[in-house]
């Protein structure tokens, strides 16, 4: 029923049916989001960082439709799953057998647990939690529809900077010369959050940052980057992150936005994010949202992103599990 799938090899039509089966489920989970298109997606789902690997299943016979795709990115301490059933498939066991070849190779590679991100208010909830997935950190989705943004108010925002600061913007990331401070600001917040699972893992030292960078021009997402720079030290005080996927070109991901501890209070993070957007609105003219995710309690940030206009979305948790206790969960049922 099951069988693995390299996307590398795999013929144009099935990447387009894997395209149409993650496309069915946004229509009934996600209401509204931007459709999956084939366009660069085969690129998207086979390239891996240096010294990561990913694996991946489908449900459903070569040349015809699928129920079921699976993948996982597999790292030292956990495989980072990620799981997607047709509609018209689910409740049939086809998720519960992909999450089995999941949890087998995760335990054949020595890796001791799975961690997924789950849409709230979607039936992937009680499947995971039903197979004794623990609920670890809990983000809110939140959506900027482009059209409704106030230029003009946004202008002043991204004006708002204390002096001894200029702000540098850099569309496809920011020059080498700066790697080792822009990896040092994003080193001086980790673990800001001690619940977060890291399943999108950051990039804290510059050559991990150099790898990340060309992963993402190489899997079709192309990243904006803009910087604070403190002028007295010519270091990095603040930075904010967004890609705009090829593969849903409509809609932009915000990453990571950091104001380095000893710089805050200078009206670094809104004044970054305003100017973040203005940028995305020159080079980008067919984006039409920009969305991003932060803890429920991060108020500081949760002002700031009221201030740009984004709207609360939908709730995204992130859960974990034990690879042996999945697998023993499972086997009676999938056997």
């Amino acid at each position: 029923m099951v069988r693995e799938w390299e996307p590398s090899m795999a013929s144009d039509a099935e990447v387009a049916a894997v395209v149409d089966l993650l496309n069915a489920a946004v229509e009934v989970d996600t209401p509204g989001d931007p459709p999956w298109i084939v366009d660069g997606f085969r690129e998207y789902v086979a390239t891996t960082m240096p010294g990561e690997r990913r694996a991946a299943w489908v449900v459903g016979e070569e040349g015809g439709p699928l129920l079921g795709y699976a993948m996982m990115l597999l790292m030292d301490d956990m495989g980072v799953f990620e799981l997607s059933v047709h509609p018209e498939a689910r409740r049939h066991g086809v998720g519960s057998a992909l999450l089995l070849a999941a949890a087998r190779r995760a335990s054949d590679e020595g890796i001791p647990s799975l961690g997924i991100e789950v849409v709230g208010d979607t039936p992937a909830v009680p499947f995971y939690e039903g197979h004794g997935f623990r609920w670890a950190y809990a983000e809110m989705r939140n959506v900027l529809d482009l059209s409704t943004v106030d230029w003009q108010r946004l202008d002043e925002m991204a004006r708002g900077i204390g002096s001894g600061y200029r702000v540098e913007a850099y569309p496809g990331g920011p020059p080498e010369e700066l790697y080792a401070a822009y990896a040092a600001a994003k080193e001086s917040v980790r673990g800001d959050d001690p619940a977060d699972l890291e399943l999108r893992p950051s990039s804290y030292d510059p050559e991990r940052l150099r790898d990340s960078l060309a992963t993402l021009h190489a899997r079709g997402l192309k990243p904006y980057i803009v910087l604070a720079i403190h002028e007295s030290t010519d270091t990095v005080a603040g930075l904010t992150e967004v890609v705009v996927p090829r593969q849903r070109p409509s809609r932009a991901d915000q990453y990571d936005t950091v104001v380095v501890p000893e710089h805050r209070g200078y009206g670094l993070g809104r004044a970054l994010k305003a100017r973040m957007l203005f940028e995305l609105k020159a080079a980008e003219p067919t984006l039409r949202e920009v969305q991003t995710w932060h803890d429920a309690e991060n108020e500081p940030l949760l002002k700031v992103n009221a201030e740009l206009g984004f709207q609360p979305d939908r709730e995204w948790r992130e859960y974990e599990v034990e690879v042996v206790d999945l697998l023993h969960r499972l086997r009676p049922a999938v056997l």
